[in-house]
């Protein structure tokens, strides 16, 4: 399993009884997670004085109970800075065990802008060229700027892409080479074909199910694979990196490597792996599964 276990803002306190108690830099938060069906004695004090506590509903969804909490804070991991912001189906703006794939791909931009280094003079085109999909509140997009990279990020939703605007801003990357983009991710990535645009990386972190901006059926059981073809028809002649996150629990590992090994590797060789990704509980040695990623990446 692949641990993101250098966070200092962020950490999993104790997990227990399809629950997890966490703490995002001073404050406590309780959030159900349908991977803890385990039972602890939960001796963490943190379960009795929470800061808030987001209760799911039976019926589906749920809410936030809030004690003593801020609307908006912020926590940091490394060089970045994220604006936290509890919200609607138990969500913070932040899936943390994704900070372990952040550093992953942020080193393989360094090593090769190291190995071929561009002049200022130059533009960002001619560095590393990185396309986010599905991009959520732009963990991903911050950590390749961080790391040098030119990003194109695309989402859906005009209100993520606004949160990871002022993600970049805390972090103190906005003059960075970045595109934001709100826009339906399979149609950009046909745009982008027809268009004989190209990336060194992509990095996608597709949804269960979901639906367009004219009523069209995300379901990912069903379109991933294609997406997956058609985004290495964007990849560069000397690609970098190919990086898919699941957390649909039909998608294991096995199913991640599969693909890729059937669609990128065959067209540019290189090599890759899947593994689960986790989070490890401070009171405890245990480690908190949280969904899948398949990694491909090509020659540095």
């Amino acid at each position: 399993m692949i641990i993101a276990s250098d966070w200092k803002d962020y950490e999993v306190l104790d997990a227990s009884d399809g629950e997890k108690l966490e703490r995002w830099g001073k404050y406590l938060l309780i959030r159900p997670d349908p991977q803890v069906i385990w039972h602890t004695d939960k001796k963490h004090p943190g379960w009795k004085h929470p800061n808030a506590h987001y209760h799911r509903s039976s019926k589906g969804g749920g809410e936030w109970e809030f004690f003593d909490l801020p609307e908006e804070w912020s926590v940091t991991y490394k060089e970045m800075t994220f604006n936290v912001k509890p919200f609607a189906f138990k969500h913070t703006g932040i899936f943390p065990e994704q900070a372990a794939n952040w550093d992953w791909a942020s080193d393989l931009i360094r090593t090769r802008l190291a190995k071929h280094p561009f002049p200022d003079s130059q533009t960002a085109n001619e560095g590393v060229r990185v396309l986010n999909l599905f991009a959520y509140t732009g963990g991903a997009t911050i950590s390749a700027l961080c790391a040098g990279a030119a990003v194109t990020h695309v989402d859906a939703s005009k209100g993520m892409v606004t949160w990871a605007k002022e993600n970049a801003s805390s972090s103190g990357v906005s003059d960075r080479p970045v595109r934001w983009l709100v826009d339906d991710c399979v149609k950009f990535v046909e745009r982008e074909i027809r268009r004989g645009n190209k990336y060194d990386a992509i990095i996608m972190d597709p949804p269960s199910y979901g639906r367009g901006p004219k009523g069209e059926t995300w379901k990912i059981e069903d379109c991933v694979f294609d997406l997956i073809r058609r985004c290495s028809e964007l990849l560069s002649d000397e690609p970098l990196f190919f990086l898919i996150n699941s957390y649909t629990t039909g998608l294991q590992p096995g199913v991640l490597k599969t693909m890729t090994d059937l669609v990128i590797t065959p067209e540019h060789g290189g090599t890759s792996d899947a593994d689960e990704i986790g989070l490890p509980v401070s009171q405890s040695d245990l480690v908190l599964p949280c969904g899948a990623c398949g990694r491909w990446k090509g020659d540095i």
